[in-house]
């Protein structure tokens, strides 16, 4: 009888057809299902019509037909696209080239190959055969039309997070990583961790959905722990991540979750981990967004008398960013209209179904308000809609006493970013969430939205009534200088106009605190409380100075990025009318420069320099650089010590590359006072 003797997955030649050479488990087969790949076997002798040779493909410990977890194939079955088949190609005396056919539902994960001749079975054990979403084949649910799409959003392992606020948007350079050593294991791990079935395995909107869970660690000791207390010892400050390699390949090597993350860090692991899979994937940021947890399509704020924030009056508030994901897949479980991108989050913000995940949610249907609509579009769609609402908590007679200061409509789901197709700039995908503010399109999905929560018994979503026109006539500003270099002292103007030249008696209240990005308020720095007289003055300039001193300490003991948050109340005796402003400041810092060669060949040594210039006023203390280059070096920290105030330090690493390509080195400084200074070049590397 025959034997077989061994088995060629013909890696390179199948990796080129499938998209897959960049994947580091080069021994392996990675392949994308609905889409043909080749083996050649070698028998002891050459083969014969009457030769019975089956390909086996199995999944887990104790593989099935029944289940799909174990697939035969006769090698003289015939071909058919809706199952696995396997059929001679060529022969050529011992060998044969046998071509496999997977359909374009096919469970994804990672197959383990045999071949049976009769009695014998030839088990090679380490041949192995992972097969992945495939955004290139029109029967698959995940196909993607647009070529440079697929280049940005499943084979780039480079990019963007967007962070900051409205008014200072910035780029933070990720390292995705999807193709690194252990990545694809540590998502085969997570598949398996996931215990979803098998059969379900070929559901994109399933898998994404596991995913998000995974990713945090709050149900099922997923990949990160998050942690939002400014205090990270014990573990990697979640702004000094440069990617999400290390994370990942950490985690597979421990099985524990890896501390710490907040909402970029959940985002970039799971733009890898859906990226890997080979689902289009992007990481998307919403500013000022909203996380509303009583579902009435409302956020409160609440100030005291002195236009503080209270935090513990409520439990919503207002990121000044968010990052989450969009994953690109059709919909065939909702009804038409709903394919396309679909949002997705990992952070752990609230349960659904009892666990910690979000989404997949149509964009489409967060657009139309249709809020009913699979998974979590009540609480994304809130995420981009809901109205803010101000309260100044008073004390009348020893007793607390709510005064509604404004409602905005307008305020929350601005400038929602993500990195533009093969280019290194944002792009600003408001418009794939929403219709323009204010026009009766978004009118209409806000109806839309209201109405199902109403008849879906939640807390009541009331309508907006717009505030009549002031009276006085009076509006408010902060000036204060453009760039807030952090060991400064904070100099703010309040400025109150008085457009109507009338004489009124305005009660003004303004303050400053530092703030994290989820909005927690971490210090109060300074308020002024004043009764002004107009006097038909057209102009009331009111000073908000800050010293260093006063802020520094907070800024030195908090390991999160602070930003300042001033808030001003003015009441207006005669009318009884108030108005409020608020403004978000964002420290400046100096730049952290990468320099090295435009180009460098395979395998040949280059210099990688990394500068910076302390040009603040103040010493950084225990200084780290953390730098990362994909198929150049792994993740390095290079302990700097303390830089004084103008003094240079410059790092090299000697870099030897072992891929081909454009490739970037991203670098990121961190201090007690500065938080996450990043810095990145591209080199390309020629053979």
């Amino acid at each position: 009888s025959l034997k077989t003797l061994g088995v060629d997955l013909l890696q390179k030649q199948n990796a080129g057809l499938h998209h897959t050479e960049e994947y580091h488990e080069n021994t392996s087969l990675i392949v994308r299902r609905g889409q043909v790949f080749q083996l050649k076997l070698t028998f002891d002798r050459e083969l014969k019509d009457n030769d019975k040779v089956v390909v086996q493909l199995s999944v887990g410990e104790k593989p099935m037909e029944s289940n799909e977890t174990l697939l035969s194939m006769n090698l003289r079955s015939g071909q058919d696209s809706r199952c696995w088949c396997a059929n001679i190609s060529n022969t050529s005396g011992k060998e044969c080239l046998v071509t496999v056919t997977s359909p374009a539902d096919a469970a994804v994960g990672k197959y383990f190959l045999s071949v049976k001749t009769g009695p014998h079975i030839y088990n090679p054990g380490n041949k192995v055969v992972y097969v992945l979403f495939n955004p290139w084949c029109e029967a698959d649910t995940v196909f993607m039309p647009n070529d440079t799409e697929r280049l940005e959003y499943v084979l780039s392992d480079t990019g963007y997070i967007y962070v900051g606020s409205v008014q200072n948007i910035a780029g933070r350079p990720w390292n995705f990583g999807q193709f690194e050593e252990d990545v694809l294991d540590s998502c085969m791990y997570l598949l398996d961790k996931s215990k979803l079935k098998h059969k379900v395995r070929k559901d994109p909107v399933i898998v994404s959905r596991a995913m998000a869970a995974l990713v945090n660690s709050n149900d099922d000791s997923g990949v990160l722990f998050g942690n939002w207390s400014g205090i990270y010892t014990g573990g990697t400050s979640p702004v000094a991540w440069t990617g999400s390699a290390l994370i990942l390949q950490k985690y597979y090597k421990t099985k524990k979750p890896i501390c710490f993350g907040q909402c970029w860090v959940f985002s970039g692991v799971l733009t890898t981990v859906m990226r890997c899979l080979g689902i289009p994937a992007r990481s998307v940021s919403n500013f000022a967004s909203a996380h509303d947890t009583e579902e009435n399509l409302k956020v409160d704020i609440y100030l005291n008398e002195r236009g503080e924030k209270l935090d513990d009056m409520t439990s919503d508030s207002v990121w000044n960013f968010h990052v989450w994901n969009d994953v690109w897949m059709k919909r065939p479980d909702l009804p038409q209209g709903f394919d396309g991108w679909q949002a997705v989050d990992a952070t752990p913000q609230e349960k659904s179904q009892g666990v910690y995940q979000c989404g997949p949610c149509p964009l489409k249907a967060i657009r139309s308000g249709e809020v009913y609509l699979l998974y979590d579009s009540k609480f994304v769609f809130a995420e981009v809609n809901a109205d803010r609402v101000f309260w100044q908590v008073k004390n009348v007679n020893g007793k607390q006493k709510l005064v509604k200061l404004r409602e905005e409509a307008k305020a929350i789901g601005k400038s929602i970013s993500t990195k533009a197709v093969g280019k290194n700039t944002r792009e600003d995908i408001t418009a794939q969430y929403k219709f323009p503010e204010g026009s009766p399109e978004e009118r209409k999905a806000v109806e839309k939205a209201c109405s199902y929560l109403n008849s879906s018994n939640l807390a009541v979503c009331e309508n907006t009534t717009p505030l009549p026109p002031l009276q006085a006539g009076i509006q408010l500003e902060v000036e204060g200088e453009k760039a807030l270099w952090l060991g400064n002292p904070i100099n703010l103007n309040i400025i109150a106009q008085n457009s109507s030249a009338g004489a009124w008696t305005i009660n003004l209240v303004a303050s400053c605190q530092l703030q994290c990005y989820t909005g927690k308020v971490e210090a109060n720095l300074g308020s002024i409380k004043q009764i002004v007289q107009t006097e038909s003055k057209p102009v009331i300039q009111l000073p908000l100075n800050i010293a260093a001193d006063a802020y520094m300490k907070t800024v030195t003991s908090v390991d999160d990025e602070l930003l300042l948050k001033v808030n001003i109340i003015a009441e207006i005796q005669e009318t009884n009318e108030k108005l409020t402003d608020e403004l978000t400041l964002t420290f400046q810092y100096p730049p952290l420069k990468v320099e090295m060669p435009e180009t460098a060949k395979i395998n040949e040594d280059f210099t990688c320099s990394f500068i910076f210039k302390n040009t603040l006023s103040i010493p950084l203390e225990k200084c780290k650089l953390h730098v990362e280059g994909l198929g150049i070096f792994k993740m390095e920290t290079i302990d700097q010590g303390d830089i004084m105030p103008g003094r240079i330090i410059k790092s090299q690493i000697i870099c030897a590359p072992n891929k081909t390509g454009e490739k970037k080195i991203v670098a990121k400084l961190t201090s007690n006072q500065v938080k996450g200074i990043s810095g990145e070049k591209m080199i390309t590397i020629t053979a």
